[in-house]
């Protein structure tokens, strides 16, 4: 086996786990153009579709196949998996996306043993941790961001590191000399107490399409960054997506990687939505990411265009 043909992502902690795959999916398109991405889980892996999507192409061209939630691979696929890793094909990238932990160890093992590379992606706990990943986000985007100023970063953002890794961009971006300290962090800051991309997501995703709209224009009057709330809207969407297709009690609980509280209130937000409701929502978040983050011309009118055609997705109207 190749070094890259047969990639383990291991660990919960999602933006470590996407970024590990883009990047993945960027270097073989580099490679290769015409690299196709796919996407399989265990609930729409059926027996021989790894075979079918691994056959060479009558038109040419390379594949990267990513297989999520592979912890949740019954035994018959598992060993189908284990069996192709054995003998990749050459223009096939095969990714396989598991949370680590007891289950489906057996898979992890054989494939480790087989010289499978492995990306580990551990879920970032330690506000030690968060303020070494602060730094390194930081110095990343070009900039250099002292332990005080770090710290008043985590108090005013969070813990998400999704929004942490945009904000550390958008503060060297907007800070001339790169170099970020406390009062940088203050001024980015001020009037996110009042509304947040977060409460804008909540309104969203519960189908009150007005009051969304309304925090949305505040949020944006008080100085919260476009590409904030983008975010806090892919991860209310996604939030949908995971939850509603996790199964109920403990076991399906402790594989989503979420608190008690936070599965409660999103099992409360899926009311309405059906499974073809939140594949939209998560068309439309995508759309606008990309759009503000490429500099939309108007960053308002994408994420006011995104709330409705989130409210719109859960409500069908």
């Amino acid at each position: 086996m190749s070094s890259d043909a047969v990639t383990l992502v291991v660990g919960d902690e999602e933006l470590l786990v996407e970024r590990a795959i883009r990047e993945i999916a960027a270097a073989a398109k580099a490679a290769d153009p015409e690299t196709e991405v796919a996407e399989l889980s265990p609930g729409t892996m059926e027996p021989g579709r790894l075979v079918e999507l691994t056959s060479p192409s009558l038109f040419g061209g390379g594949k990267v196949l990513v297989v999520r939630a592979a912890q949740d691979l019954g035994k018959d696929l598992a060993a189908e998996l284990t069996a192709y890793a054995k003998n990749p094909a050459d223009d096939v990238t095969l990714v396989i996306v598991h949370v680590g932990g007891v289950k489906g160890k057996a898979l992890l093992d054989a494939l480790t043993k087989q010289g499978a590379r492995k990306i580990s992606c551990p879920k970032i706990t330690k506000p030690g941790d968060r303020m070494a990943f602060v730094r390194a986000e930081v110095r990343a985007a070009g900039g250099s961001i002292g332990e005080d100023a770090s710290r008043a970063l985590l108090d005013a953002v969070g813990t998400d590191l999704r929004e942490l890794a945009a904000v550390a961009g958008q503060l060297v971006a907007d800070t001339p000399s790169g170099k970020i300290d406390g009062a940088a962090v203050a001024r980015y800051h001020r009037g996110r107490a009042e509304v947040s991309g977060f409460n804008v997501a909540d309104s969203a995703v519960e189908g009150r399409l007005g009051e969304a709209l309304e925090r949305l224009r505040w949020a944006l009057a008080t100085g919260v960054a476009p590409v904030l709330i983008t975010s806090a809207l892919a991860q209310g969407v996604r939030s949908l997506a995971k939850v509603g297709g996790a199964p109920r009690g403990p076991a399906g609980a402790k594989n989503l990687g979420m608190p008690p509280w936070k599965i409660d209130r999103v099992r409360a937000q899926l009311r309405g939505w059906t499974p073809d409701g939140v594949a939209v929502a998560l068309s439309a978040v995508a759309e606008c990411d990309a759009q503000v983050k490429g500099g939309a011309a108007d960053a308002a009118y994408a994420l006011e265009k995104a709330v409705g055609q989130i409210v719109q997705a859960r409500t069908g109207k």
